[in-house]
């Protein structure tokens, strides 16, 4: 049975309110809004589904069941950040994972380097002892809730609009999170081009809200 105190602390990670300062990052998606290609709940639907399942959400949940599974994390961290395609998007899974080691550093947990999100939290999550897709799962969750919240307040949607695109990506994040249990790295890939070249064309937005 799963430990509810391990799946408590999970949680608590994975939480909004966990300091790792996500809300200022969009994923590229804030200039996808600006052009014009995320107008509605529909646009970040499609978008997001995009990521989720070709693109940064399908590498974050390939590499954090990879350290579940025990793979190096020193080697999983380099591979994270030699897969950012820009330097936004390096800055955005590097700078939450060493928030992340920071702050379960100052909860009492061991001392660790300061890797990739994904890579910092299969690390950590080890420990737990919890079933790897059950891990998965949740982060991507907390992945997907993060960039709806960018849409909430970018497009502007209203918070049921928002709500309602969550949940109609539960089963691409179930599906991405079972696929990621058989990553290696040699099958690594992604394929979400128009994502990736928002967020190197975001670092020249000349005025924008989020950092990525």
């Amino acid at each position: 049975m799963t430990d509810p105190h391990a799946l408590l602390t999970l949680t608590q990670w994975l939480s909004p309110s966990f300091p790792l300062g996500a809300f200022a990052y969009s994923h590229g998606l804030e200039l996808a809004i600006s052009d014009g290609h995320v107008r509605d709940a529909a646009g970040l639907e499609g978008w997001l589904r995009v990521i989720l399942t070709r693109g940064g959400g399908h590498v974050d949940a390939c590499l954090l069941a990879m350290v579940l599974q025990g793979a190096d994390a020193q080697e999983m961290g380099d591979l994270a950040e030699a897969l950012a395609g820009s330097k936004e998007r390096w800055a955005e899974t590097f700078e939450q994972g060493q928030a992340f080691v920071t702050t379960v550093t100052q909860m009492g947990g061991p001392a660790r380097p300061a890797r990739a999100l994904p890579v910092a939290v299969g690390e950590a999550a080890r420990e737990l002892d919890l079933p790897a897709k059950i891990v998965i799962t949740l982060y991507l969750h907390s992945f997907t809730s993060n960039l709806v919240s960018a849409g909430v307040r970018f497009i502007p949607l209203g918070q049921a609009a928002g709500q309602t695109v969550l949940s109609q990506l539960h089963t691409e994040i179930e599906q991405v999170a079972e696929a990621a249990l058989a990553a290696t790295p040699e099958s690594l890939t992604t394929g979400a081009f128009a994502a990736d070249l928002n967020a190197a064309r975001h670092e020249d937005m000349d005025v924008r809200i989020f950092k990525t």
